[in-house]
């Protein structure tokens, strides 16, 4: 299979997959207070486990595939996510619901391989245009996932479990039948390491005069993004008084045009401009959307706002994953790729955390506000750092 055929079934891979974790997305709350009854607490640990569980894996998983390969790791992955999505649909407590999502954050480790997977398959000069197919893929599942969750559920949640197991498999079969393995050389020369938290390559990455200022880069965007996780749609409701279908349009609007700039748009402007130049001019449009988003006034300014916050993210994610995939050494892409993953997964258990507690205690703008903060320090970052002699000079090609 040629280099074009495998970024199609990757990217196809990705999205089914996606599309199962979109499905759960916005009836998981509900489900878990109107039909177990679980505290708000409980509901809090039931979405954090699923974070907290890539945060440890992600790393853990990559390594492994630098070892044995790619395709095994998503395959064993997928199959795991599944699993999850059906225990899911028979959860009857907050243990079980517990467990399912436990088993879905270690299934939905699988990302920072299907980024080492690209990294194998395209050239650097493509390589913003093969990460932009994660981001697209990401968007697609979360504008189409919830609309058919939500259609699933009129009926029962259970079909929206077996909806969602039933998109894994999918994809777990597409890996079995069309996705060829990717790695042709596979790391030999030490064991696999199993460590949960490996603190001395932890250190080491971040220590790395590029990878570790591009990882922090994306972590602190990944955690201002976050922040508006659960109080966006709070805001909609007691500022705006949005109703959950224009709602629903705002989340699906980010989604849109996020999958366009990452899916389309990032190959034809990665040719143009360099990459830290993307990061900056994505930087800043990242926070002008987030900090405008309290003073929308309305529906058609708010959908403005979040245009340009997603036109920034959409910038951002496939040109720093880029940025990461070329400074790295080609025997540790999975590693590094999935240490920056985890990182990922940790800012998105902080960055709600915050945002709820800034929207309670300093007001209804604080999460928007401070998460615009936090991107402007990424914004002085990306021109000072990144145009760095020794930052360029740390390039291995």
């Amino acid at each position: 299979m040629n280099r074009k055929a495998s970024l199609s079934v990757i990217f196809l891979t990705v999205f089914i997959d996606l599309l199962g974790f979109g499905i759960l997305i916005p009836i998981l709350p509900t489900f878990a207070s109107k039909q177990l009854g679980i505290s708000d607490f409980g509901i809090g640990a039931v979405v954090a486990i699923y974070s907290l569980m890539q945060f440890l894996f992600n790393p853990v998983l990559g390594k492994i595939s630098d070892r044995i390969g790619r395709r095994p790791i998503i395959l064993i992955s997928l199959l795991t996510t599944a699993v999850s999505y059906l225990i899911f649909s028979i959860s009857s407590s907050f243990l079980i619901l517990f467990l399912s999502r436990l088993l879905a954050g270690l299934g939905g480790s699988n990302i920072g391989v299907a980024q080492a997977y690209i990294a194998d398959i395209t050239p650097k000069e493509q390589r913003s245009k093969g990460m932009g197919l994660i981001g697209a893929a990401f968007g697609l599942g979360f504008v189409f996932g919830p609309m058919i969750g939500g259609f699933l559920s009129k009926f029962s949640y259970a079909y929206a479990g077996y909806g969602a197991a039933a998109f894994s498999f999918m994809a777990f079969l597409f890996t079995v039948f069309f996705l060829p393995e990717s790695l042709k050389e596979k790391k030999t020369d030490t064991k696999i390491s199993i460590k949960l938290f490996d603190t001395k390559f932890v250190i080491e990455t971040i220590k790395h005069p590029s990878v570790g200022v591009l990882i922090i880069l994306f972590f602190i965007i990944v955690f201002s993004m976050a922040n508006i996780y659960g109080t966006f749609a709070i805001l909609g409701y007691k500022v705006y008084h949005f109703t959950d279908q224009q709602t629903g349009y705002l989340f699906g609007i980010i989604g849109i045009i996020g999958a366009l700039v990452q899916g389309g748009l990032i190959r034809y402007i990665s040719k143009k401009f360099e990459d830290t130049f993307l990061i900056t001019v994505g930087t800043f449009l990242m926070m002008i959307g987030l900090g405008l988003i309290p003073f929308g006034q309305n529906f058609t300014g708010v959908a403005i706002v979040v245009s340009i916050l997603a036109l920034g993210t959409g910038l951002l994610q496939p040109t720093i994953l880029s940025m990461i995939s070329k400074y790295a050494p080609d025997k540790e892409q999975g590693a590094i790729l999935g240490l920056n993953q985890s990182f990922a997964s940790f800012a998105r258990v902080l960055g709600p955390l915050w945002g709820g507690f800034s929207y309670d205690f300093l007001g209804y703008q604080a999460p928007f506000l401070t998460g615009a903060a936090f991107t402007l320090i990424t914004f002085l970052m990306s021109i000072i750092f990144l145009n760095s002699k020794k930052m360029k000079e740390s390039w291995k090609g």
